[in-house]
């Protein structure tokens, strides 16, 4: 039976990994055609698509298997994850330090991203030193980090048209000449429904895997479900530096901490039906918020303090901390949860 599942678990991140190659090449043919930016696509279009697995394995945690650890858990782990990706891809970049080659509207993203991972994790840890509003059907928490989501989209797609409207580079406008906007809309919206779809049944997978192995959701949830969400920007950020896009790659990365903090923990306080999301959890998800600041703070410091040059021929300083805060916190949650 536990074999079964982890090929399941194993069958079902393929498929999103495949389906996300699509995403990234839709989403850069349709910043392409539209004007819009790598930025600003990479924040709404590309972070809004590969943060469906956590939109869908949040929703069916609390839906379907009554698992709000599990949900919260993979949102957190999620941010963890994605931060990691940057260490990563720093790695794999060969053209220099991979954030000296990211405009300046990285800062903007990375800076909302941080205000809302930290005001989550105060919620987390308010509603786990009090019962006060417990019973309330929604946490004020919740509402005002879902306000500050829609600013935050605000404020990036008016910083990326001043981008477009000032003095920033032109849109290459060979690289996708033969390409068609709509066939890139199409590919992008069968892709989108692929990857949420396939998280409906993670979520399901990783619940039972939780029973079989006998761990908390909150582990299952931050480290092995948040994991297998996390694919589609793993596989779509190493896509976009392919396509020499580190703009798309890391601002899809930022962005879905933005998503899953502002919008997805939204909609699971919403569905969650038995008073306050935030009372139902663990709080080791309080370190892993404390740790995703700290990780998403290196990031803004990396871009502000740009051009830097490498530690040695692979690594950063600011890639080195990313993946090395990222297995701390791994270690912690196993131990802790």
């Amino acid at each position: 039976m536990i074999l079964q599942l982890w090929l399941q678990l194993g069958a079902t991140a393929a498929i999103i990994l495949v389906a996300s190659h699509f995403l990234a090449k839709s989403a850069d043919t349709i910043s392409d055609k539209t004007g819009l930016g790598r930025t600003f696509i990479g924040v709404v279009l590309l972070a809004t698509a590969t943060s469906l697995p956590e939109f869908g394995t949040g929703l069916s945690s609390i839906l379907i298997v009554d698992a709000p650890d599990l949900a919260v858990g993979d949102a957190f782990g999620s941010n963890l994850f994605n931060l990691m990706i940057i260490g990563l891809l720093d790695l794999y970049w060969r053209n220099g330090p991979l954030l000296n080659a990211v405009g300046s509207t990285a800062v903007l993203v990375g800076a909302l991203s941080l205000a809302l991972v930290a005001f989550a994790t105060i919620a987390a840890l308010v509603h786990g030193s009090t019962t006060f509003i417990s019973g309330w059907p929604l946490s004020p928490f919740s509402a005002i980090v879902m306000f500050l989501f829609v600013g935050a989209m605000v404020l990036i797609y008016w910083d990326g048209r001043r981008q477009v409207e000032g003095d920033g580079p032109p849109p290459d406008t060979d690289r996708y000449a033969g390409a068609s906007l709509g066939r890139a809309v199409f590919a992008y919206a069968v892709s989108s429904i692929v990857v949420v779809a396939s998280a409906v049944w993670l979520a399901k997978t990783g619940d039972r895997l939780a029973e079989e192995m006998g761990w908390e959701a909150s582990l299952m949830g931050t480290l092995f479900l948040a994991f297998s969400t996390s694919l589609p920007e793993l596989a779509t950020s190493f896509a976009a530096v392919k396509l020499n896009a580190p703009d798309l790659a890391v601002s899809n990365l930022l962005g879905s901490n933005l998503f899953n903090m502002g919008f997805v923990l939204f909609l699971d306080d919403v569905a969650y039906v038995d008073g306050v999301l935030w009372t139902g959890i663990s709080q080791v998800h309080v370190l892993t918020g404390a740790i995703a600041v700290l990780m998403t703070a290196i990031v803004i410091i990396a871009l502000l303090t740009r051009p830097h040059p490498r530690l040695g021929k692979y690594w950063t300083l600011e890639g080195a901390a990313l993946v090395a805060l990222y297995v701390t916190a791994a270690v912690l949650v196993f131990k802790l949860a």
